[in-house]
C-alpha cells in the first residue's frame, strides 16, 4: 500500500541504530525527509542493524533519499528545541515527531536497583518524550494545520513485569504521556499515538538474545511463536505517520505477536 509520505518531514530521535534506524529507512523509503537526532552519528556496534558501516543519514542518501543528522541528547530540552527548528530551517516545516530513543535496565529487582538507574530511564525514556513532544507542539502550533506525534513505548507501559521496575515506571510514564498529549491537542488536528512493541532484535536486547535458551522460551511464550522483527514495528510506523491512519488518535497500538493476551500460550 502507497502511504504517501512524499513531501512530509518527519523528526525523529534515537535513529542511529536499532528500531529507530529501521523506522527511519522505511519512512525516507516512502518519500519522507528525515531529521535524525541522536547521541552518536555511528550505528550502534553489535547491534543487527542493516549496512552498519554506513550512518542512517548516509544510508537513506546512499538510497536516493534526503536526511540531516543532528547531535541531539534528549535530556535537554534545548537540544529537542534545536532538532525541530532544523527540521523547519533545512525543509520548511514539521510533520511527523517520533519519539524513539530509549535506554533498558533490567536484571534485579526493586529493592537492588540504584537510584543513578532510576534516573537515567526516566531522564531518556520519560523527559525525552516529554521535551520532544513539547518542541514538536510548538512548532505545529505556529506553523498551523495540524501534525503527528509517535511515541515508541513498549509492551513495558501496558503492565508490570519482574527484574525490570525502573524501565516499566518509565514506560508507563511514556504511555500517560500519550494519552495526554492527545487529549490536550486533538482539537488542533495534532494526532498523537504510541507504539507498543514487544522484544525485537536489536542492539538493546542482544544480551537477552544471547542468554542461552531465552530466544526460545520467550518464543514459546506467545502465540505467533517468534521474536519482533525491525520491520514489523518500523511498517506500524510508517502507517501511523501516514494519513492512512488519520482517525487513530490516543492509542496505544501493540505490536507483541500477542504476548499481552495471556502469560501463557499453547
Amino acid at each position: 500500500m502507497d502511504m504517501n509520505l512524499a513531501g512530509k518531514v518527519v523528526v525523529i530521535t534515537g535513529a542511529s541504530t536499532g528500531l529507530g534506524r529501521g523506522i527511519a529507512l522505511r519512512l525516507a523509503d516512502e518519500g519522507a525527509s528525515l531529521v535524525i537526532g541522536d547521541i552518536n552519528e555511528a550505528s550502534h556496534p553489535g547491534g543487527y542493524d542493516e549496512q552498519p558501516d554506513l550512518t542512517t543519514a548516509a544510508l537513506i542518501a546512499e538510497r536516493g533519499g534526503r536526511a540531516l543528522f543532528q547531535h541531539c541528547d534528549v535530556t535537554r530540552s534545548g537540544d529537542l528545541t534545536a532538532l525541530v527548528e532544523a527540521a523547519t530551517r533545512e525543509f520548511g516545516r514539521i510533520d511527523v515527531m517520533i519519539n524513539n530513543a530509549g535506554v533498558y535496565r533490567d536484571g534485579k529487582l526493586i529493592h537492588d536497583f540504584s537510584e543513578a538507574e532510576l534516573d537515567l530511564c526516566l531522564n531518556v525514556n520519560v523527559k525525552g518524550t516529554f521535551f520532544g513532544a513539547q518542541a514538536a507542539v510548538r512548532a505545529f502550533l505556529q506553523q498551523g494545520g495540524g501534525g503527528n506525534i509517535i511515541n515508541l513505548v513498549s509492551t513495558a507501559g501496558l503492565g508490570g513485569h519482574p527484574w525490570q521496575s525502573v524501565y516499566n515506571i518509565s514506560k508507563a510514564a511514556q504511555a500517560n504521556i500519550t494519552r495526554c498529549l492527545a487529549i490536550e491537542y486533538g482539537h488542533e488536528g495534532i494526532r498523537v499515538n504510541g507504539i507498543c512493541p514487544t522484544y525485537a532484535k536489536t542492539a538493546l536486547t542482544r544480551a537477552l538474545l544471547e542468554q542461552p535458551g531465552y530466544v526460545d522460551d520467550f518464543s514459546e511464550s506467545i502465540p505467533l511463536k517468534r521474536w519482533g522483527e525491525i520491520s514489523d514495528v518500523a511498517d506500524l510506523a510508517v502507517f501511523l505517520a501516514s494519513d492512512r491512519s488519520s482517525y487513530i488518535h490516543g492509542a496505544l497500538v501493540r505490536i507483541d505477536g500477542g504476548e499481552t493476551l495471556s502469560r501463557y500460550s499453547v
